[in-house]
């Protein structure tokens, strides 16, 4: 029987299924040359009319003559739907066009494709969608050269960029129009912005042919800036980074704010809760293990029950692991639970707080490997029942609850309602949606809840088939409440909203114009519950000073002669670009610093040395896996990880953990259907070298080279016996 590698069946079957696609792109050439000829064309064009809004058309003037521009509009405004117009008529006048439309989002690739780019571009175009879980990602250099219309993640294309096998890559100068979606994510260490970083570096040094930029974008916001000075240079910046004017209508206002009306905003403020014995218990409970640790340590952490309590704990946490003092990092990882339960009573229920805590200690309890074990369990053990019964007294519940549900009956006596309301966290999301259900006057008024946060293989995450349906439940009606977190901020084709309600909540002015703009219908109400003089309160008044703050900088921008923006535009581009240099150059001198040899990975949370460097292999340039055979003695198998997708060369396998503190450590996978091999998590480990201990958070930070895995050499090794030529 003959023997196919995987290499040759990937090629075969990349030939068979990519000469599919090269046979329908040239039978869409065929169709446009038939339309064009027999007189058709004028029919096809008037079926495709996009009867664009007087503002739409004035957006879109400077991209039809075929200059980079980024459009601003609110959500809600047809963004888009003005994209699609364009890039039609970029199809339709450019020889040898080529689009390609990049989302920072999943979800949005089927969103853009079915909803916006398909029902007016497909009879004439050939359009391919692709994201994270299409198979097809892996032809991607094919699939563009047999598309007119690409339309994709970011992250799809910036692999495509740096890959060297031909069926994969792809350069920028394959295509003449970038449309990017949520364009003011084009900042820093950003897909968008490494895109654009290649894109302004060939541009400086007139390196071939670029295509045309058209972004996308509700607010690119201040950046953070309070001062009019500063923000007019955040918008330049972006502008520079998209190599793009930003334009806006200036004569067509009223008829967008009539598209796009403001709702009502209310601000749903509580006094703040007069007796909170639950939270004074915890409070008592974290002061006693302050006294546990040396002094110096606990004098240094801020006020408890604040985002600033949980950063010192984490760093507390690393600079524990570094100096291998066990006593103080497992004392910083148990106090963050504790924080994290202040923060849940703040936020929902006392239930949910102390529910999240027994949850913890329960999983602690068989792995107690010394003293400090013992104390940190002890002290829960001790205060459980007392915790418990606090958590049930009804008259201490958290007054911002009971605000909350009259907002909600308020909105829903209505039984056409709709709403979204925001929360901070994945966790947060769950226990609202535990409330509203467990509340009988909400479910009098028919709340039908569904949680909506981000995709992922983590606690409270979902998955994007998950995603998927519940979006759809709530456009069809079958849900009429989605309880989110930021996920359905920006960008999701979501219906028209009768209330928008902000939870909680410490965000940005971009994040709280998006949320605004999900609140479009007639009379609709947006509601901030908070307490009276709370962080958040205080937050959202700020951010209604940031978002009037971008207006007047991009009125300023706009302002700008031709000559002046395009010398400031080109100043920061070459600044961008040297910095860019600059720090790749970094980055490589910190792989070389070390040899792998020299890298010594421990247990973070036993600080059990289990492997080097020399151990590690990459695979994909992203899987960091062991191939020391005697590495499976320092961890067991837990749970079979499950993921909604499959992969070409790997399966998942099960959950791994310290064998000594029973720390999670990443999965095993199965490569290649022949060989189990484990994954690592880095922030599971800390890495000790020649120049101290670290705890870095991605594989990236390593100071040394990991190898790209050879199958042969480097399991052939491992498995002496196995032979691979058989």
């Amino acid at each position: 029987m003959s023997f196919i590698s995987p290499s040759r069946a990937l090629s075969l079957f990349s030939v068979s299924f990519l000469s599919s696609a090269d046979s329908k792109r040239d039978r869409f050439k065929d169709q446009r040359r038939f339309s064009l000829s027999d007189g058709t064309a004028t029919v096809m064009a008037a079926q495709m009319d996009f009867n664009l809004r007087p503002y739409q058309e004035e957006v879109v003037q400077a991209a039809l003559r075929g200059e980079n521009s980024i459009i601003w509009l609110p959500t809600g405004g047809g963004k888009t739907r003005a994209a699609v117009y364009v890039t039609q008529k970029h199809l339709e006048t450019t020889a040898n066009a080529k689009v390609a439309v990049l989302v920072n989002k999943v979800h949005l690739v089927d969103q853009h494709f079915a909803k916006e780019f398909k029902p007016y571009l497909e009879r004439r175009y050939h359009i391919t969608a692709i994201s994270g879980d299409s198979n097809e990602k892996d032809f991607f250099g094919r699939l563009v050269k047999a598309s007119d219309l690409i339309i994709c993640t970011a992250q799809i294309l910036e692999n495509a960029l740096i890959n060297t096998e031909e069926e994969k890559h792809v350069e920028l100068s394959d295509f003449t129009l970038l449309v990017i979606d949520e364009c003011h994510h084009t900042q820093k260490e950003s897909v968008y912005n490494k895109i654009m970083g290649r894109y302004v570096e060939k541009k400086l040094r007139k390196e071939g042919n670029l295509p045309q930029i058209l972004g996308l974008t509700a607010s690119p916001g201040t950046g953070g800036n309070r001062k009019l000075d500063k923000a007019v240079e955040h918008v330049l910046q972006i502008c520079a980074n998209l190599d793009s004017v930003i334009v806006s209508t200036k004569s067509f206002k009223p008829v967008l704010q009539k598209v796009v009306p403001r709702p009502k905003k209310q601000y749903d403020i509580v006094e703040k809760r007069a007796l909170d014995p639950f939270g004074d218990h915890l409070k008592a409970m974290m002061s006693m293990i302050h006294e546990f640790m040396p002094s110096i340590v606990s004098r240094s952490l801020r006020e408890m029950g604040t985002q600033e309590y949980e950063a010192d704990v984490v760093e507390l946490e690393k600079a524990g692991v570094q100096k291998e003092n066990r006593l103080i990092a497992q004392c910083a990882l148990h106090l963050r639970q504790y924080n994290d339960a202040l923060l849940i009573n703040d936020t929902v229920r006392m239930v949910d707080a102390f529910q999240g805590l027994d949850e913890f200690y329960s999983s602690k309890k068989t792995k107690l490997l010394d003293g400090t074990d013992i104390f940190l369990q002890g002290l829960f053990d001790e205060n459980r029942l007392e915790l418990k019964q606090l958590a049930s007294t009804a008259c201490y519940e958290n007054p911002k609850l009971a605000r909350l549900e009259r907002t909600l009956l308020d909105e829903f006596s209505d039984k056409n309602s709709r709403g979204i309301l925001f929360s901070k966290t994945r966790r947060g999301t769950r226990c609202l949606y535990d409330w509203v259900n467990t509340k009988p006057a909400l479910q009098r008024v028919n709340i039908r809840a569904g949680i909506l946060t981000g995709a992922g293989t983590g606690a409270n995450h979902m998955t994007q088939n998950e995603q998927k349906d519940t979006i759809k439940h709530f456009r069809t009606g079958i849900l009429n409440l989605l309880i989110s977190t930021s996920v359905a901020e920006e960008g999701l084709d979501i219906p028209e909203c009768n209330l928008v309600v902000r939870y909680g909540l410490l965000t940005n002015e971009i994040a709280q114009q998006q949320a605004t703009g999900r609140a479009r219908a007639v009379n609709s109400v947006y509601s901030v519950v908070a307490e009276e003089g709370g962080r958040e309160l205080r937050r959202e008044l700020t951010n209604e000073y940031l978002e009037s703050l971008t207006a007047k900088a991009i009125d300023q921008v706009q302002q700008m002669s031709p000559r002046e923006f395009r010398h400031k535009i080109s100043e920061l581009q070459q600044i961008a670009v040297l910095i860019r240099i600059q720090a790749e150059k970094k980055k490589d001198d910190r792989k070389q610093r070390y040899s792998p040899v020299q890298a010594q990975f421990q247990c973070r949370g036993c600080f059990l040395p289990v492997c080097s460097g020399e151990d590690l292999r990459k695979i994909e340039n992203t899987h960091h896996v062991n191939i020391n055979p005697e590495f499976v003695r320092h961890y067991k198998k837990g749970r079979q990880v499950f993921l909604e997708r499959s992969f070409e060369d790997w399966e998942p396998g099960r959950v791994i953990n310290c064998n000594k503190c029973g720390k999670d450590w990443g999965m095993e996978m199965k490569f290649r259907r022949v060989v189990i091999l484990p994954c690592l998590n880095i922030k599971s480990f800390s890495l000790k070298t020649p120049g101290g201990k670290s705890t870095p958070k991605q594989w990236k930070d390593v100071e040394f080279q990991v190898k790209e895995l050879d199958f042969l050499e480097d399991l052939s090794s491992r498995f002496p016996n196995l032979n691979l030529n058989d």
